[in-house]
């Protein structure tokens, strides 16, 4: 266990203020959201690509996990499931064929190899 300079007292009342912080910044967009009468077209078509860049965010770090080697990251089988599962999205726009094709390619890869 680390041990600083600081007392127990001073830890917490550190801990407490960052807690209501950052408490109160994400209060403040539910209250905010209520009062304002509505937002610019700009920003609701902005808003429009924020679940998508999340889930972006949230998934490539998986299909990019660099191996060893290059030819190790490349052979990677979420990383071709994930181009099967991209391309199958691109063409059919249908979530579950997506979820289908991407999983029975992972599955039927990592089984061959």
């Amino acid at each position: 266990m680390t041990t600083t300079s600081y007392g127990p007292l001073s830890v917490w009342a550190v801990v407490l203020v960052v807690g209501l912080l950052t408490f109160a910044i994400r209060y403040s967009f539910i209250y905010l959201l209520g009062r304002v009468d509505g937002m610019p077209p700009w920003l609701e078509r902005a808003l429009r690509y924020v679940p998508a860049a999340v889930l972006a965010a949230l998934v490539a770090p998986a299909f990019v996990d660099p191996g060893p080697t290059v030819t190790a990251t490349l052979l990677d089988s979420r990383l071709f499931a994930g181009l099967v599962a991209a391309g199958v999205a691109w063409t059919t726009e249908n979530m579950f064929a997506t979820l289908a094709a991407g999983m029975a390619t992972l599955w039927t890869v990592g089984f061959l190899l």
